[in-house]
């Protein structure tokens, strides 16, 4: 592919919210993760699929590529306003789609997931929902990940609506391999330069992290990215245990 795979969150509207700071705390070997349960996995959620909100399939530039079982989920925000009308989401999502491919030049939608202020989950990069998509949202983080964009923008104050950590953690929680913890630490190898980390170094991560953690970026914004440890309680809840 002649493009590199690299989302820099929200790529709709202006970006001067989306300052690179707020350098992730880099996490060493863990002792132990303290859960003694290996949760299983959770329900497919209900899913608006891209022929039900008319993605144009004629901009795709290229075939979805798989990359296995999914390790870590990555939270994002898209960018737009968050005074929307969620019947509207998408045609939000189609300018989104345009604008990814056209105005930026990837092949496709970086995030292989949205999920809007009501909560309803969108499919995002084609490819099949079912199975493990590369997206193009993480630089060096891609394969073995899910990303899930907030359909928003989500800086210091704003309320994050709970109908949306519900509906990340519900498609989070069904993507995510049922032998890891979403409470947990994974461990990941940086297949780019350009993130926070050398080209294959070894890196522990929440396995449920923020863009922001693997790439010096803005994203999820600070009230979104504060809400990662509910959306990994919840993604536990949804999961019930082995006996």
């Amino acid at each position: 592919m002649w493009l590199r795979r690299t989302v820099v969150c929200a790529m709709v509207v202006p970006l001067a919210f989306l300052v690179f700071r707020d350098a992730p705390v880099r996490l060493g070997v863990p002792e132990s993760t303290g859960r003694p349960a290996v949760p299983a996995g959770a329900p497919k959620p209900t899913i608006v699929s891209r022929a039900q909100w008319h993605a144009d399939e004629s901009l795709v530039k290229e075939h979805a590529v798989y990359t296995g079982t999914v390790k870590a989920v990555f939270v994002h925000h898209t960018g737009h306003t968050n005074g929307y009308d969620c019947a509207d989401a998408p045609e939000m999502l189609r300018a989104m789609e345009e604008v990814h491919v056209r105005g930026e030049g990837w092949d496709d939608i970086g995030y292989n997931f949205v999920v809007d202020r009501c909560g309803t989950v969108y499919e995002g990069r084609a490819g099949g929902v079912g199975r493990s998509v590369r997206g193009a949202h993480a630089t060096g983080f891609n394969a073995h990940s899910v990303g899930i964009a907030a359909l928003g923008t989500f800086g210091p104050g704003v309320p994050v609506p709970k109908a949306l950590v519900e509906g990340i953690a519900k498609v989070g929680a069904w993507k995510l391999d049922r032998d890891i913890d979403p409470r947990g630490i994974v461990r990941m190898v940086s297949t780019n330069d350009e993130s926070l980390y050398r080209r294959g170094e070894v890196v522990y991560l929440h396995a449920v992290a923020g863009h922001r953690d693997t790439f010096s970026t803005y994203c999820p914004g600070e009230a979104l990215y504060a809400q990662l440890p509910k959306i990994r309680a919840e993604m536990a809840r949804l999961r019930v245990k082995r006996r």
